[in-house]
């Protein structure tokens, strides 16, 4: 079944601290259904792009706690860069991708800029699509004398007076939301420090000045390079190859050549296709001739007859994956779970006192996921090592050698890889100890249930150790194992104990 997607890129004023991005970041992160596609920083132009896409409610939220981050974190009194900019968040464009139309879209536009006026107490000014009046739709026109100009501007011209938000600039700035179809960020560098040429190649190529249409550019200089940086809004209109080759023609007048170009931000594979055919004339092209394209239709129709792939290996006949990738599959579960209640806790008025160990929280878990989903690959790969070394030949006294020592390093490695799924679960559980006493008290018992998966990885997990010590017993190898296992189930089963009551103190009614 498939579900809305939305696009949304966001373009931050910072591209210097990375500290700072990562921070914008995180709250982004925050919010389940959202995937970050893409970060791209700029030192130059001092400015972030950021491509995430997820659900359209999730996608609005996220962006929302990430304006409120930027604004708290940048301030554009002290801000210089080469590319234009009005605000900390200076433009976020909703783009439709799946199931979602640009009507759509407008609307998530006007309402973020509703929220962020009026929460944040930032100016907001929609454009594109998303425009109140036609004189707006442009960006450069709404950034119109950047940061500095509206500043003053805003206090004494109607036409300057936003569409949510104060009539006064603070140090955030202001913020242009609104809604467009596919944009490609395309900057091409040339052989030359002149940023002049590159000034008469970006006005004979933008729209504005008598140019292509569908391209918006300028001339400036990044890292000591003459460059033109440009937009293009329509793709399938103006194609990239024949922006390229337009450079291309205008620099060979000043004696320039092309140095290279670069994206920012993500690009449709349609118009890399598109370039690539019209270079190399493939005029009987078709798209299903794309190997990738075929696998992808493929892919989708085995996954049609599938709820989840790993459960039907689980259940086949064939011994990997077992109880050891089962363990950490369902620690994945416990985390995935873990996430969720932090992020249900985020945002939530009752809890802003706790919004920042919520955050740091979904952080550490999505971390744990991400550790235990590949634990489930890592367990199979190492039993398979212990099936191959009994597999060895024992005809001589030298091969019964290698093979017994074989084995014991087979099972070592077997022992130890479900050993750190138990202390993965081992954390998962402890994440689930704030959850259960500051978490959102509608999801309490889903930190119960992330806590219960969580301490059944662990029991699960360590049968796997256990069994995989058996062939190296009284070694000091396997006592150590045995050791550092108990002390993660110790620690597990105190834990447990105190999450029960945790929720038993919030919960009126007796649950468990």
């Amino acid at each position: 079944m498939a579900f809305p997607l939305v696009e949304c890129i966001p373009n931050y004023s910072e591209g210097r601290r990375g500290e700072v991005v990562d921070q914008i970041v995180a709250a982004i992160m925050s919010i389940a259904g959202v995937s970050l596609l893409d970060r791209h920083s700029d030192p130059d132009h001092n400015r972030t792009v950021l491509t995430i896409i997820g659900a359209p409610l999730s996608v609005k939220q996220a962006v929302f706690l990430s304006i409120k981050k930027a604004a708290e974190l940048i301030d554009m009194d002290h801000h210089q860069g080469e590319h234009p900019r009005v605000g900390a968040t200076d433009v976020v464009p909703f783009v439709p991708i799946r199931d979602v139309t640009m009507e759509e879209c407008v609307q998530l536009a006007r309402d973020l800029g509703k929220q962020v006026g009026e929460e944040l107490n930032i100016p907001v000014y929609l454009y594109e699509a998303a425009a109140s009046r036609p004189e707006r739709t442009n960006l450069e026109d709404v950034r119109r004398g950047q940061y500095e100009g509206l500043k003053q501007e805003i206090l004494t011209d109607p036409q300057r007076l936003p569409d949510f938000g104060p009539a006064q600039l603070g140090k955030a700035g202001a913020t242009v939301i609104g809604a467009r179809e596919p944009l490609i960020a395309f900057n091409i560098y040339l052989n030359s420090d002149d940023v002049n040429i590159a000034k008469k190649i970006a006005k004979t190529v933008r729209f504005s000045s008598g140019g292509l249409r569908y391209v918006k550019a300028m001339g400036v200089m990044v890292e000591g390079r003459a460059q033109v940086t440009m937009n293009l809004t329509n793709y399938r209109k103006t194609s990239i190859a024949l922006v390229y080759e337009t450079v291309k023609r205008e620099a060979a007048r000043y004696g320039v050549l092309l140095h290279h170009s670069e994206l920012v931000g993500l690009i449709p594979q349609e118009a890399l296709v598109d370039a690539a055919v019209w270079y190399t004339q493939l005029d009987q092209f078709e798209s299903h001739q794309i190997l990738e394209n075929k696998l992808q239709l493929n892919g989708e129709a085995a996954s049609a007859n599938s709820a989840h792939p790993f459960l039907d290996d689980l259940a086949s006949a064939a011994p990997t994956p077992g109880g050891g990738s089962a363990a950490a599959f369902t620690a994945a579960e416990a985390a995935a779970l873990a996430a969720m209640v932090a992020r249900l806790t985020i945002g939530k008025k009752k809890y802003a006192d706790v919004e920042g160990e919520m955050m740091r929280l979904v952080e550490s878990a999505e971390e744990l996921r991400k550790k235990l989903t590949e634990a489930i690959r890592l367990d199979s790969q190492a039993f398979e090592g212990v099936m191959q070394a009994f597999k060895l030949p024992k005809d001589t006294d030298e091969q019964i050698k290698f093979r017994q020592s074989a084995i014991r390093e087979a099972s070592l490695s077997a022992a130890k890889v479900p050993l750190k799924t138990a202390d993965m679960a081992l954390e998962v559980i402890n994440l689930a100890a704030p959850l259960s006493a500051r978490g959102n008290s509608n999801a309490i018992t889903d930190a119960w249930s992330a806590a219960s998966l969580a301490f059944a990885a662990v029991s699960c997990a360590g049968a796997n150790v256990r069994i995989n010590l058996a062939s190296l017993a009284d070694t000091p190898d396997a006592a150590s194992l045995e050791q550092e296992l108990a002390a993660i189930e110790h620690e597990a089963a105190q834990k447990i104990q105190e999450i029960k009551q945790n929720i038993k103190n919030r919960v009126v009614i007796e649950l468990l």
